[in-house]
């Protein structure tokens, strides 16, 4: 039987554990229990500490570790509080006790997605700074609400503050995933999500008729174009060993809402879609294909987004780029094999690009299956200490790149 003590078990594990039980989950994040745990672990740290209100209720922290010279612009290590829902019935030990079974791994929700990566983060900067180490560039940790509901609460609006501007970010780390090989996973950008919302009016009636012009077959049009246009790209990314999903465009088809009655006809009908727009596509274009679509199902179906990101940034992976020649350095020296990508999906690393900050997203996993949002997601204990040793190698070579023209 699995033991949930902790004889023998390494102290940074305990730690992730005890992080991993608290309920920062949505609809509802104790966040408030995050932010003394964090405050806590930067008074024995002997780290900076502050806590940013964005929003009425959601609050950014910072730890900070300063360098030995002001002057350089700083490293962020950036991770969010927050986790998804869970369906309890599904797991097959408490989503919150943090249960290690007798071969190691841990069940929790946000054990990859993304605590592990925060406590990884800390417990790098502890070992360094046990050793007596500090470096010419300051390292801060942020640490922030709302990720997983698209950041609008979080990252976004702390990328607009005087206090974001003042940590002099010149590089960043974030979340990546997993990886079931013996590669890491890094990734350099990210596709940007378009939230669609497509209309269509027409003429309503008697559910016995045949009607001219509904609005029911103007939408199937649009639906028929669009899910065309995701065959396509399906069959692009399918045909092509080389490609990797955050480099072409997906859609899927998420809602369908209209009528009010099996007996008539209704006079407006929408379809709601989820697009992924890959970083090369030429937005505006893009969009005029979009009203193309619509303009080809017929008169009246027109569109609306729920959200649009159009600031896609590719940080760069050029070997004469300092950052990830830092990056890549250490990598190479502790025979890490890297699998670059572009993240299929959105993370809060989009806000640090497009306010300029080269950002990339990793989290050390390897030989891990990707669970992040899934039923028994879970992390190796070997795994997540390993992760704290790449990071106490990549923290003194990012923190110990030489003065660059942005720092001034």
């Amino acid at each position: 039987m699995a033991s949930k003590g902790h004889e023998s078990e390494h102290p940074s594990v305990t730690l992730f554990r005890r992080y991993l039980r608290l309920r920062t989950v949505h609809p509802d994040p104790d966040y408030g229990a995050a932010m003394a745990f964090l405050e806590e672990r930067a008074h024995e740290l002997g780290l900076g500490f502050q806590n940013v209100e964005v929003a009425p209720g959601f609050v950014v922290t910072v730890l900070t570790w300063p360098g030995t010279n002001p002057k350089l612009s700083s490293i962020l290590l950036n991770s969010h509080v927050d986790v998804v829902p869970v369906f309890k019935e599904h797991w097959s030990h408490d989503p919150f006790e943090a249960f290690k079974d007798a071969e190691g791994y841990i069940y929790a929700r946000g054990a990859q997605d993304m605590k592990c990566v925060s406590i990884q983060y800390l417990e790098a900067v502890r070992r360094l700074k046990a050793e007596g180490h500090r470096y010419p560039r300051t390292i801060h940790m942020t640490f922030m609400p709302d990720e997983e509901v698209g950041g609008h609460k979080g990252m976004e609006l702390f990328v607009q503050r005087p206090e974001f501007q003042a940590l002099r970010a010149g590089f960043a780390l974030d979340e990546g995933l997993a990886n079931p090989t013996d590669a890491f996973t890094v990734f350099y950008s990210e596709r940007s999500p378009w939230w669609v919302r497509i209309t269509s009016t027409g003429n309503p009636g008697h559910g016995s008729l045949f009607i001219e012009d509904t609005a029911a077959e103007k939408l199937h049009k649009a639906v028929s174009l669009i899910l065309a246009f995701r065959e396509k790209e399906r069959q692009r990314l399918q045909s092509n060993p080389h490609l990797k999903l955050g480099a072409v465009t997906s859609v899927n088809l998420t809602k369908l809402e209209g009528g009010v009655a099996y007996n008539v006809v209704p006079a407006a009908m929408s379809a709601s879609f989820d697009f992924r727009v890959a970083p090369d596509v030429d937005m505006k274009a893009f969009e005029e294909q979009l009203r193309g679509w619509c303009q080809a199902a017929g008169e009246g179906v027109t569109f609306e987004f729920a959200q649009k990101w159009t600031e896609p940034r590719v940080t760069s992976t050029d070997d004469s780029d300092p950052w990830w020649a830092a990056f890549s350095g250490v990598c190479k020296d502790m025979n890490l094999t890297l699998d670059l990508e572009i993240f299929s999906a959105a993370t809060d690393s989009r806000f640090l690009r497009a306010a300029g900050i080269p950002a990339l997203g990793f989290s050390p996993m390897n030989h891990t299956p990707v669970l992040l949002h899934d039923h028994d997601e879970r992390l190796h204990e070997a795994v997540f200490l390993r992760g704290i040793d790449i990071y106490t190698r990549l923290l003194p070579a990012l923190a110990s790149v030489p003065a660059l023209p942005s720092d001034n």
